[in-house]
């Protein structure tokens, strides 16, 4: 098992990942506008995404994204999104080893906190992430999305 940050010229494995993530997601806009959004992620410091392979192939990964932050003594804080493990490795303990990392990171670069959303109300999913040490009654979330 090896945790790293993803490279440059790992987006069709990483995108292929993503469709254990969300298999009924919406479709991706041209290959253009995706490598876009990919350099522009490639190129910002406070986002990175870590991967976890397993003989070499990529099984697990999760984004996070440093935030700067006036308050706290101006410790930043950080979110993780888009945490996925390939469903034929699910149950091995690559998830919590790669949010092992993630949050090692966070510590690393001086956050004061490290948060992380899901919609899944499935409670083994739930015991999943407070496992990872996410305390799912700290804080309440609130969502607004685009209007259709």
């Amino acid at each position: 098992m090896d945790i790293r940050s993803i490279e440059a010229d790992e987006l069709d494995v990483l995108l292929a990942l993503f469709e254990h993530l969300h298999p009924d997601d919406e479709p991706l806009p041209l290959r253009s506008q995706v490598e876009a959004v990919w350099q522009a992620i490639m190129a910002n410091p406070s986002q990175r995404y870590f991967g976890l392979y397993s003989h070499g192939l990529l099984v697990a990964s999760c984004g996070i994204n440093l935030i700067a932050n006036l308050t706290r003594g101006c410790r930043p804080f950080a979110l993780i999104e888009n945490v996925v493990t390939h469903a034929e490795y699910r149950g091995c303990g690559y998830g919590q080893a790669l949010l092992a990392h993630a949050l090692a990171f966070a510590w690393e670069q001086g956050c004061y906190k490290v948060m992380l959303m899901t919609s899944s109300k499935d409670p083994a999913t739930l015991r999943f992430y407070e496992a990872a040490g996410f305390d799912r009654y700290g804080k309440q979330a609130f969502i607004a999305k685009t209007p259709l």
